[in-house]
């Protein structure tokens, strides 16, 4: 599985705003480092991936000196040489999902907003495997398949230093299904299982609150341990996705993310909502 291309994009865009600041050309850079021209305009603009020499070349010709900084890069460059779970289903999921579960793999937080579903971390495998099926378009792999990495992808929890999930579902994600005890009752119960963890938040939003910026749709914001500006948001959509990446973007999403918390029911109630639920379909 080749490096996430929305990571190399903002490793990409990264070392060329650092150039431009410096008012450098590309000629100039390639001619310093010893680097082709072509070969720093494809790193540039994500055409290639590149090596960790190359980018600890740039950063030190650049005098960029905040360590946080460039082993968040690093840390990019090196998504390439990853091994892990996930190769053995290389030819079953999209490039959206290998996108992201390589972001997941790094990050250290993990914020989103599901107005429909369930979100994916937090599922049954029996619940999965309903939505995976009414919703699938184009896959390479089965049902079976596409609900095996879901339930992989659910390891960032419990691994030793786990991802900071803050989960906001909405009411009506929590009492579709409710004809189907033998789905909700579990899928409820893990839930509950889950905001045990020290890592995890659950919130719902009520069907009664105020408009707010969940109801343009789902999203997940993706944090790294490094810096703010290595931040990614993915913004769902039925046949396609959108990757958010520019900073000034990102950070839009995270302040709206503040404001669905606010209005949705407080941790302890959007427990005590989940466990009434349960109770009331069992």
């Amino acid at each position: 599985m080749a490096v996430s291309t929305v990571r190399r994009r903002r490793l990409g865009g990264v070392l060329r705003k650092l150039r431009e600041e410096r008012k450098l050309t590309a000629e100039t850079v390639a001619e310093a480092t010893g680097m082709s021209q072509p070969k720093l305009t494809r790193i540039e603009t994500a055409h290639t991936a590149a090596k960790i020499e190359d980018v600890i070349k740039l950063l030190d010709y650049y005098e960029c000196e905040d360590e946080d900084f460039r082993a968040g890069l690093i840390a990019i460059t090196k998504d390439g040489s990853k091994r892990g779970w996930w190769l053995s289903y290389r030819d079953v999921i999209n490039a959206t999902a290998n996108d992201l579960i390589l972001l997941e793999a790094d990050a250290s937080t993990y914020k989103t907003y599901e107005p429909a579903f369930i979100p994916g971390l937090l599922q049954t495998p029996e619940y999965a495997r309903i939505v995976i099926d009414r919703l699938r378009i184009r896959s390479g792999g089965t049902v079976e398949d596409l609900v095996q990495v879901r339930m992989a992808r659910q390891s960032i929890l419990t691994r030793p230093d786990p991802v900071q999930l803050w989960a906001v579902i909405h009411e009506a994600a929590l009492c579709s299904n409710a004809n189907r005890p033998d789905i909700m009752v579990p899928q409820l119960e893990r839930l509950l299982t889950f905001s045990r963890l020290s890592n995890v938040n659950i919130q719902v939003m009520p069907i009664g609150a105020a408009v707010h910026p969940g109801m343009s749709g789902a999203f997940a914001l993706m944090g790294f341990p490094q810096r703010h500006d290595l931040d990614v948001v993915l913004a769902e959509g039925l046949l396609s996705s959108l990757w958010v990446e520019d900073p000034a973007d990102v950070e839009l999403y995270r302040a709206k993310f503040q404001e669905i918390t606010a209005e949705a029911l407080s941790v302890d109630s959007s427990l005590d909502f989940i466990t009434a639920q349960r109770d009331k379909i069992k």
